[in-house]
């Protein structure tokens, strides 16, 4: 299904699968992702694959920089603006290696991943929101 019925998709495309995936989410859970940055780069830089000891730059597909939720507080306010990051050549390699799955599905899959880690979430709250997939 996927290399044969579609073709990669730019950063651009993959920001706008993104932007629209949260515009569908529900108006409590847009709210509360507030104003969450997403930014859509081919790899992730050098320096963030080694602090998180990754060795090869297609072992990242995502990535949340921010403070969850969960640990904000009125005393202990964030002082920058979320954000997550979306590696474009990761995903498209491992949508090439799939049939089961479209670059949409898998951009989508790896974005609620990467939110939910805004929203505090458990891995089994992020299954649950993904449908069960892993």
């Amino acid at each position: 299904m996927s290399l044969l019925n579609e073709t990669a998709p730019t950063a651009d495309v993959m920001l706008d699968i993104a932007t629209a995936c949260l515009k569908r989410l529900p108006k409590h859970m847009r709210d509360a992702a507030g104003d969450i940055r997403i930014i859509v780069s081919d790899y992730a830089e050098k320096a963030i694959l080694h602090d998180m000891n990754i060795p090869n730059a297609l072992g990242l597909s995502g990535l949340y920089i921010g403070v969850p939720l969960t640990h904000e507080s009125v005393t202990y306010p964030s002082m920058d603006r979320p954000l997550i990051y979306l590696y474009r050549m990761p995903m498209l390699m491992e949508w090439a290696s799939r049939e089961d799955v479209t670059i949409t599905e898998m951009v989508e899959h790896v974005f609620i991943h990467e939110l939910g880690h805004h929203f505090g979430w458990s891995d089994e709250d992020m299954h649950r929101t993904l449908g069960g997939e892993d």
